[in-house]
């Protein structure tokens, strides 16, 4: 994998220290739909022919088939998904797949992949939050009128509805998908075409690029682009304090379930028992 200075063989022992396949696979789709929009622009800017880019769009096309299908074999000795993908892509198409990596380094290449595994899973993410709104508010309906004691401190304190109780959790929701969404406004920029930490000599369109990915634009900076991941933690960030208001949720369910509440009861199939004592349902 390494040219140029090297005359030794990379050792076992730094390879299983710095391999990354064993979890980076999952960019995958990712890799490879970059992979695609790159190729797209060395086409525009005649650092291939027709036929080359055709080439490697079918080899990558197929590979993305033999990762789906579980054909695929990942090599430790590849490192990352990005060199797997390449490699293979050289041995099934020759020159045209040696091509592909000109103009890009694989700081941009992960810096892409990471921001389209994000976003993809943002989207999913607001998708699941939406249906947990709609059977809350489902809830609140149903049980507008339905009074139960409102605690503090476990200590019953006022009325409420549990229209009311469920409710709170949508507005807490609400929020969660608000921030994600602004979260994923800040990631959703393209940083192919900062190469390696300083760009490329060679002029790629990166707005034609951002573009097919579904980008909403380019960064600024390629120092910032390539080394920054503050748009992971920040999503890392959001997903904890959902996580927060999810264990709430949770709690109050378990706490309601429970015989000293009795406000109710899951059905067996969402429950378990014990090993010990059969009376449990928990």
């Amino acid at each position: 994998m390494w040219k140029g200075r090297f005359s030794q063989d990379t050792s076992s022992l730094v390879q299983q220290f710095g391999e990354s396949i064993s979890y980076d696979w999952r960019l995958f789709p990712h890799d490879i739909a970059g992979s695609v929009a790159h190729a797209r622009a060395q086409l525009k800017a005649g650092l291939l022919t027709a036929e080359e880019f055709s080439q490697i769009e079918s080899g990558l096309l197929e590979i993305l088939g033999d990762i789906q299908s579980g054909k695929f074999e990942f090599k430790t000795s590849l490192e990352d998904i990005h060199m797997n993908i390449e490699a293979e892509l050289t041995k099934r198409i020759g020159a045209a797949g040696a091509k592909l990596h000109t103009a890009r380094s694989r700081n941009d290449q992960v810096a892409t992949d990471t921001r389209l595994y994000t976003r993809t899973e943002i989207d999913g993410l607001l998708a699941d939050i939406t249906g947990l709104q709609k059977a809350l508010l489902d809830g609140a309906e149903k049980y507008a009128a339905t009074v139960i004691p409102g605690y503090t401190h476990l200590q019953r304190g006022q009325p409420v509805t549990a229209g009311h109780h469920f409710l709170a959790y949508v507005e807490m929701l609400e929020r969660d998908k608000s921030r994600l969404t602004d979260a994923r406004k800040r990631l959703n920029i393209s940083p192919l075409g900062s190469g390696a930490l300083a760009g490329s000599t060679i002029n790629l369109d990166r707005e034609g690029i951002a573009e097919e990915l579904g980008f909403d634009g380019v960064t600024r900076n390629s120092m910032d682009a390539i080394a920054d991941r503050d748009y992971i933690a920040e999503v890392l960030f959001v997903i904890s304090l959902c996580g927060v208001h999810l264990s709430r949720l949770s709690e109050d369910l378990i706490l309601w379930c429970s015989a000293e509440f009795a406000f109710a009861a899951l059905s067996d199939a969402h429950t378990t028992g014990s090993s010990l004592m059969p009376q449990k349902k928990n």
